[in-house]
C-alpha cells in the first residue's frame, strides 16, 4: 500500500483536493492512469485520437492494473483492431516492482519490433453504408420485381380485391416474420460480413449453416440470370414491336442477356460505390413509374383507354370486382397465392450484405422492416386503384361503344358507362382488361414508357443486387474453410475486401444459365431456396430462444419465439405446396451437405450455436432425471473412472475401456498431478487431451486433480467426479510394473489406493500389458522383466509363440495415435475368464461387453472355475447352466482341480527372490528385536507375516503356472483379484500381483466387482 500511497498523493488533474469535513475526495472520469501498452491501440489510428482513447480508460480502485470495464477486452473481433486481453489473475497477485519489470521489458520489445518492421501510412478507410440506401432502398429494389407491373394487377382480376389483400397479407406474414427474425438475430451481436449465411451458421451451427450458405450462394447466382433474362425478354418484346430482330426471338433474349450481365458486372468491379449509384438511379426510375402510374390513375381516360378497360376511379367497377373471378387452369386462391409470393421476397438483399453496412444491429432491422411496410403498402395501393377503375373483360374495340341509352342484354359494369363488352364477354375473346392484358399499369399510368423503365429498372436492380449478394455470401463461407477447394474464391481486394473472383465466377454461372435458356426448371428451385433459407432463419430464432441461452440477448424485442415457428413452419409448407418435387430436391441436397459437414468434414470451429445450448438443456434434463431413478441390477453400467495420466501416454488403458463403455456407460480419463509437476503440467490445456481423445474416437471425459500423492489424488477424484447418477463406479489403473525399482513409499501408495477403492464400494480392473503401459515419442517400450519366461511348464506345456508387441506403433512412429491391440481385430481367439472369487459378476459382464464390440465379437469366452476331481462334471454343468441363465455366450467351462497342488520349486524360488528385497529376516538377527527394524524400515515384511502367508504365497504361484498353460493364445486374460487382509504387507500384496499376471504375452486384467450383483436372471 506504501507504493500505492506515493501514487496519489499530490494534487493532481485527476483529484480535487478535500476537507475532512468536506467527504471523501472526488475522482474524475480519467484520474487513474492506464498501464496498458500504447501499441495495443487500434491499428491505423493517429497518436492524437490514441491519447484521447487512453484518457477514456480508466483503472478499477483496487488495483492500478486491475482493469474497469471497457467495451476492447470484449470486441475482440472488430477489423482492423489488436486483440487486447485484460490482466490475469496471475498478474494482479504479482508485486509492483514485478509488473513494472515486465512491462519494461515488454515496451523493449515492442520498440525493437517497431523499428524493424517500420509501418505504412494507414490506407482509406472501408466505404461503409446506412440503412436507408444499403438496407431499405436495396430490399424495395429487390422485392419490387416484374410481378408488380405485369401480374399484380391480373391476380386482382382472379381473387377480387379481397381475397386480394388477404392474399398479400398471407405473404406478407410469412415475410415479416422472417425479417423479425433476422432482426433478432442481427441486433444479438455484431454481425460480420456473410448475410444469411454467417447468421445461421453462427446460430445453428457450421452444419446447417453451411448447408444453406452453399445452395443460398448459388439460388442468388441463378437469380441474376432469372431477372436478367426477364429484363431480356422485355427488351425483345419492346424491339420486335418495332420491327426490330436481331437473329430470333430465342437468340435475341440470349445476346441481350449476356450483354446486359456482361455490363453490371463491370459495375460491381467498380465496387460498392458504383453499385450503389446505380441502385440509387434505378430506385429514382422506380419511384418515378409509381408516381407516374397513381398520376395515370386520376387522370380523365380517353376513349382509346376505355375501350381497353380503363374507366377511371368507379363505384360499380370497385363493387365488381370486390369478389373473385377464377379462370383457366390457375384460377383458385393457392395458385395465385403461389404465382404472387415471390413479389415478397427479396427481404434479405440488405442483410446479404451485412459486411458493408455502418452499423448492421440497427440498420437490418430498421431498413427491412420499413421496406417490407412500403412495399406492402404500394401492393395494396395497386390492388385497390386498379380494382376501382379498370373493368376485367374489355375488347379493345371503339366499335364497342355504345351511342344510345339501351342497355338491355349488356352484361358488366362498363354497360352503364356507355360499353357494351358483351360479345367478347360471351365468346371468351377479350383481349383487354385486368383479366386479359398484362401491362395493365402502363394503360392506367400518365406515361406508358415510364412503366417500361419501371420494368426495366426492377428487373436490373435485382439482378445487380444478386450479383453482389451471391459472392458475398459465397467469400465468406469460402474463409470458413467448411468445405474443401473453395478457399480460392475467399480472397477479397480493395479497402472494401471486394470478392472479385466471386463476381466472376456469378458472372459465368448467370451467363451458363441464359445460353442454356432453362428457366422455367430453375425458377422453382429459386423459390425453394428462398424459402429455405426463410425456414432456417425462423427456426435458428426460435431455436436460440427456446434453449433459454444466457448468450441470447438480442437488442430487438419485438420478436416472438412462436411467430418464427409460425415463419418456419409456414415457409416449409409452402415449398412443398408451390413445387413438391423442387422442394424434396432441396431437401435431399441440405441433407447430402449437412451430412457429409456432420461426419466427413467436422469442421474444427466453435460459433457458440444454440445447438450447443440445446444440448446442454437436454443433458442436464436427462442428468437430473436421473436422480429419481431407483438403481436396477438389470441397468447396472461399468462406470468407469481410469487413471490415465495424461491419456495419450497410455494409450491401451483408454482403448481397452473405451471398448466396454463406448456406448455403453460413462469413462472419465483421470490425471493426478503432483505438486512438483502443477506449474509444467498445467501449463498445457486440457483441450489437446479431449482433442486427442475425440480423434481416437473415445467417448470418454477428461479431468485433472492436483495432489501431493497419487493416492490422494484418487481418493478426491472417486469422491468428486461424476455428476448425479453419471458417476463412476469402477476405478480401472495400470499395473505398477516397475514396482521393484519404485521406493517403498511409492509402492505402499500404489496399494493404499486399491484399498480407498475398496473403501469406497468401487469396482476395480487393474490392467497390464506385456509392454507396459507407457509410451514415449520414440516408442521405446520396457518390458517388466520380474520373471523370465518359462522354458515348459509341466509335461504338457507348449512352445511359446513368437511375442507381439501390446503396443503396436503404425507406420507414422511421430504419430500420437498409437495403434494397440484393442484396436486390432481379436479373429478367433479367446478371452479367457478366471473366475476364482464371486465378486457379484463383473468379471463376466467385461468380457461380454467386449464382444458386442465388432473387432472382438469373433472372439469366444472361456470360463474357469476351481473345483476337485470328484465332483468335476457337476461343477461344470453348474455353471454352464448358471451362465445360460445369465444369457452369456460361453464356448467352454474349465474346472480346475490341480490349484491345491505345490507350485513348481523354480517358480518358488523366483517368487522369494522377488520378495527377498522386502524382508526384513528378523529371525536371523538375534541381538536386534522386530520392532527396533520394523522402526527403521516400517515397510519390510517380516519372518512372521511371511510365514503367516506363505500358503496364500505359493496358490498364488500355483495359480500363474494354470494360467500360463492354459492361455498361451489367447487374446485376453481376466482374473479374479485377491482382496488382502488389512495385516498384508505392501510389498507382498503387490508381489502377488505380479506373479498371477506374470510370463503372459497378452493383456491381463485383474478384476474385482463390489460384491453387489452386476448380473441377474429375473425380469424384474
Amino acid at each position: 500500500m506504501g507504493q500505492l500511497k506515493s501514487k496519489i498523493t499530490g494534487s493532481g488533474p485527476g483529484i480535487h483536493q478535500a476537507n475532512p469535513e468536506e467527504g471523501p475526495p472526488r475522482y474524475s472520469s480519467h484520474h487513474f492512469d492506464s498501464s496498458i501498452n500504447p501499441n495495443s491501440t487500434i491499428s491505423g489510428m493517429s497518436s492524437e485520437s490514441g491519447q484521447k482513447d487512453m484518457e477514456l480508460r480508466k483503472t478499477s480502485i483496487y488495483n492500478t492494473i486491475d482493469m474497469a470495464p471497457q467495451l476492447d477486452y470484449y470486441a475482440n473481433t472488430l477489423p482492423h483492431q489488436e486483440i487486447k486481453i485484460r490482466p490475469s489473475l496471475d498478474v494482479l497477485r504479482k508485486t509492483f516492482e514485478e509488473v513494472e519489470a515486465e512491462k519494461a521489458a515488454a515496451d523493449d520489445a515492442a520498440a525493437e519490433d517497431e523499428n524493424e518492421e517500420p509501418q505504412g501510412p494507414p490506407g482509406k478507410p472501408p466505404t461503409r453504408f446506412g440503412w436507408f440506401i444499403a438496407v431499405w432502398m436495396r430490399c424495395m429494389l429487390n422485392i419490387w420485381g416484374v410481378i408488380l407491373f405485369l401480374r399484380l394487377t391480373w391476380i386482382t382480376s382472379q381473387a377480387g380485391i379481397v381475397l386480394g389483400l388477404v392474399i398479400i397479407a398471407l405473404a406478407v406474414s410469412v415475410t415479416t416474420t422472417t425479417a423479425l427474425s433476422i432482426s433478432a438475430i442481427a441486433t444479438n451481436g455484431r454481425v460480420k460480413s456473410g448475410g444469411t449465411y454467417f447468421m445461421i451458421s453462427r446460430t445453428l451451427g457450421p452444419e446447417l449453416g453451411a448447408s444453406i450458405g452453399l445452395i443460398f450462394s448459388l439460388a442468388n447466382a441463378l437469380a441474376v440470370a432469372l431477372h436478367t433474362v426477364g429484363f431480356s425478354e422485355v427488351v425483345r418484346d419492346l424491339m420486335r414491336s418495332y420491327g426490330t430482330i436481331m437473329v430470333d426471338s430465342l437468340n435475341d433474349v440470349r445476346i441481350i442477356g449476356v450483354v446486359t450481365v456482361t455490363i453490371l458486372l463491370f459495375i460491381t468491379f467498380g465496387g460498392m460505390d458504383w453499385e450503389a449509384k446505380a441502385q440509387i438511379f434505378f430506385f429514382i426510375v422506380l419511384m418515378a413509374s409509381f408516381v407516374d402510374y397513381l398520376v395515370g390513375t386520376l387522370i380523365p381516360p380517353t376513349l382509346l383507354k376505355k375501350s381497353q378497360g380503363f374507366f377511371g376511379y368507379d363505384r360499380d367497377i370497385f363493387i365488381e370486382n370486390l369478389t373473385p373471378s377464377w379462370r383457366g387452369p390457375d384460377g383458385n386462391f393457392f395458385r395465385q397465392f403461389a404465382i404472387f409470393f415471390p413479389a415478397c421476397t427479396g427481404i434479405l438483399s440488405g442483410a446479404n450484405i451485412s459486411g458493408d453496412l455502418k452499423d448492421p444491429s440497427t440498420a437490418i432491422p430498421k431498413g427491412t422492416l420499413m421496406a417490407i411496410f412500403c412495399t406492402t403498402l404500394s401492393y395494396v395501393v395497386i390492388v385497390i386503384t386498379s380494382g376501382a377503375s379498370t373493368v376485367r373483360d374489355a375488347s379493345g374495340n371503339m366499335t364497342d361503344l355504345m351511342t344510345g341509352n339501351s342497355t338491355s342484354g349488356c352484361l358488366g359494369p362498363a354497360c352503364k358507362l356507355g360499353w357494351n363488352f358483351t360479345t367478347c364477354v360471351q365468346s371468351q375473346a377479350c383481349s383487354q382488361g385486368l383479366a386479359n392484358y398484362s401491362q395493365v399499369m402502363g394503360l392506367i399510368s400518365g406515361s406508358y414508357y415510364l412503366i417500361v423503365a419501371g420494368v426495366f429498372a426492377a428487373t436490373l436492380s435485382s439482378a445487380l443486387g444478386f450479383l453482389v449478394s451471391a459472392p458475398k455470401i459465397f467469400q465468406c463461407l469460402c474463409k470458413d474453410n467448411v468445405y474443401p477447394y473453395i478457399s480460392f474464391f475467399g480472397k477479397g481486394y480493395g479497402k472494401n475486401n471486394e470478392p472479385l473472383r466471386g463476381y466472376i465466377l456469378t458472372y459465368l454461372i448467370a451467363v451458363a444459365i441464359i445460353l442454356v435458356a432453362q428457366l422455367n426448371i430453375i425458377a422453382p428451385f429459386i423459390s425453394n431456396f428462398f424459402l429455405c433459407s426463410y425456414c432456417l432463419i425462423n427456426l435458428s430464432c426460435f431455436h436460440a430462444s427456446i434453449v433459454n441461452s444466457p448468450g441470447w440477448r438480442p437488442a430487438f424485442k419485438y420478436y416472438n419465439k412462436w411467430t418464427a415457428l409460425y415463419g418456419a413452419m409456414a415457409s416449409f409448407a409452402l415449398m412443398f405446396a408451390f413445387t413438391w418435387w423442387a422442394a424434396l430436391v432441396t431437401w435431399f441436397v441440405i441433407s447430402l451437405l449437412f451430412i457429409y459437414i456432420t461426419y466427413l468434414k467436422k469442421p474444427n470451429v466453435n460459433w457458440g450455436s444454440s445447438i450447443q445450448a440445446s444440448s446442454y438443456n437436454m443433458a442436464l434434463s436427462f442428468s437430473v432425471s436421473l436422480t429419481d431413478v431407483k438403481d436396477h441390477v438389470k441397468n447396472f453400467r461399468p462406470q468407469c473412472l481410469v487413471m490415465t495420466g495424461p491419456p495419450k501416454q497410455r494409450p491401451a488403458l483408454v482403448d481397452f475401456v473405451g471398448c466396454f463403455t463406448k456406448q455403453v456407460s460413462l469413462m472419465i480419463c483421470g490425471n493426478i498431478i503432483m505438486e512438483p509437476d502443477k506449474q509444467t503440467q498445467f501449463q498445457d490445456s486440457t483441450d489437446q487431451y479431449v482433442k486427442w481423445l475425440n480423434k481416437r474416437k473415445v467417448r470418454s471425459f477428461y479431468t485433472q486433480f492436483t495432489a501431493n500423492t497419487l493416492r490422494d489424488g484418487v481418493r478426491y477424484l472417486m469422491q468428486a467426479s461424476g455428476l448425479g447418477k453419471l458417476k463412476p463406479n469402477t476405478l480401472v489403473i495400470g499395473f505398477k510394473s516397475n514396482w521393484m525399482e519404485s521406493s517403498p513409499t511409492s509402492i505402499d501408495d500404489y496399494i493404499h489406493t486399491i484399498y480407498d477403492t475398496f473403501d469406497a464400494n468401487y469396482c476395480l480392473c487393474i490392467l497390464r500389458m506385456m509392454d507396459g503401459l507407457d509410451i514415449n515419442d520414440h516408442a521405446d517400450f520396457k518390458e517388466n522383466q520380474g520373471f523370465e519366461p518359462d522354458e515348459a511348464i509341466e509335461s504338457n506345456d507348449h512352445q511359446l509363440p513368437e511375442k507381439n508387441s501390446a503396443n503396436d506403433i503404425s507406420e507414422n512412429s511421430k504419430s500420437d495415435q498409437v495403434k494397440t491391440v484393442f484396436k486390432n481385430a481379436g479373429g478367433t481367439k479367446t478371452i479367457d475368464v478366471y473366475w476364482i472369487a464371486d465378486d457379484g459378476g463383473l468379471i463376466l459382464l467385461v468380457p461380454y461387453l467386449l464382444t458386442r464390440r465388432k473387432c472382438w465379437r469373433s472372439c469366444k469366452i472361456r470360463v474357469f472355475i476351481l473345483g476337485d476331481e470328484e465332483n468335476m462334471m457337476e461343477s461344470r454343468d453348474a455353471m454352464m447352466a448358471l451362465l445360460k441363465r445369465f444369457r452369456i455366450n460361453v464356448t467352454d467351462v474349465v474346472v480346475m482341480t490341480d490349484t491345491e497342488r505345490s507350485p513348481q520349486p523354480k517358480n518358488m524360488n523366483r517368487f522369494l527372490e522377488t520378495v527377498a528385497p522386502y524382508r526384513l529376516y528378523d529371525e536371523q538377527q538375534e541381538d536386534v528385536s522386530v520392532q527396533e527394524l520394523k522402526k527403521k524400515e516400517p515397510w519390510k515384511i517380516s519372518d512372521k507375516q511371511f510365514e503367516a502367508f506363505r500358503l496364500k504365497s505359493e496358490r498364488k504361484v500355483r495359480l500363474n503356472e494354470i494360467i500360463r498353460r492354459n492361455s498361451q493364445n489367447t487374446t485376453l486374460v481376466l482374473v479374479s483379484l485377491p482382496v488382502p487382509h488389512g495385516d498384508c504387507p505392501s510389498a507382498l500384496y503387490i508381489a502377488w500381483l505380479d506373479t498371477l499376471t506374470c510370463g503372459l504375452h497378452c493383456p491381463a486384467v485383474l478384476v474385482r466387482g463390489n460384491q453387489e450383483n452386476v448380473l441377474t436372471f429375473y425380469c424384474q
